[in-house]
């Protein structure tokens, strides 16, 4: 995650009649692999909620002092350094926005998560998203996702977008490639040009096709697990987004 347009944005949409109980975090400095810090992970993220027409709901820097913080331990989620961002909050039905960025400018790696505690109600989240700059290595983009809010099977439509973005945002991504990955880190499907994929029907059929087709794109029905989309750029890095959709 850098600075100006290449800051990392997370969108999400609930839909339905009900408000919803929803957790945002930001995290940096907790993050980690197999083998131990991630190399360059963000030192002190900020976290920024906003509503679709673009104003700003609330904002945190460190969780503890979130007037949250008490419901943010009982829930279990608390991030586990001081310096990683929280909200927790009730929204009713609409598009959101949660930006992260690093204190004083800085940049690194960092994760934007958004958690649904309200599962009993007539909404849910619909769509999550992540913008961000998509580099090699390490740096490309990731999207993890966990199905299982209930015992079925999920029908979850993932897009990987660059192209379409030319000329919205600078040094937007040209050729987009996705992979989706299990639990286990096992590579379930990947798509480079969403009309070849073997689901190019049903994913016209769901009114949210890609617009480019360069563009990438992966239907899947998915058991309860966790699972993650991998962007990468085929032709160098650039700007994309990364889109999980639940299809139901």
């Amino acid at each position: 995650m850098l600075t100006g347009d290449n800051i990392l944005i997370g969108g999400f949409i609930i839909t339905g009649s009900d408000s919803k109980r929803v957790a945002l975090f930001a995290k940096g400095p907790s993050l980690n692999s197999g083998s131990g810090p991630v190399p360059g992970r963000m030192a002190d993220p900020f976290l920024e909620l906003h509503d679709g027409d673009g104003n700003l709901i609330t904002m945190n820097d460190n969780w503890r002092d979130s007037p949250q913080r008490t419901e943010i331990e009982n829930d279990g989620l608390a991030p586990s350094d001081d310096k990683e961002s929280a909200i927790l909050k009730t929204l009713t039905p609409g598009n959101y926005t949660a930006l992260v960025r690093g204190i004083n400018n800085t940049t690194g790696i960092a994760l934007v998560e958004v958690y649904d505690l309200a599962k009993g109600v007539n909404s849910i989240l619909g769509n999550i998203s992540s913008r961000d700059r998509v580099d090699t290595g390490d740096n490309v983009m990731i999207g993890g996702f966990i199905a299982g809010n209930h015992s079925a099977a999920t029908k979850v439509l993932i897009r990987a977008i660059g192209p379409s973005l030319k000329g919205k945002v600078p040094n937007a991504l040209d050729d987009p490639i996705l992979e989706l990955h299990d639990q286990n880190g096992a590579t379930i499907e990947t798509n480079d040009n969403w009309k070849d994929s073997p689901e190019r029907a049903e994913i016209e059929a769901s009114g949210i096709a890609p617009t480019n087709d360069l563009e990438s794109a992966i239907l899947r029905t998915v058991t309860p697990a966790n699972y993650t989309a991998i962007v990468r750029g085929k032709n160098g890095p650039g700007v994309g987004v990364v889109e999980i959709y639940n299809i139901k």
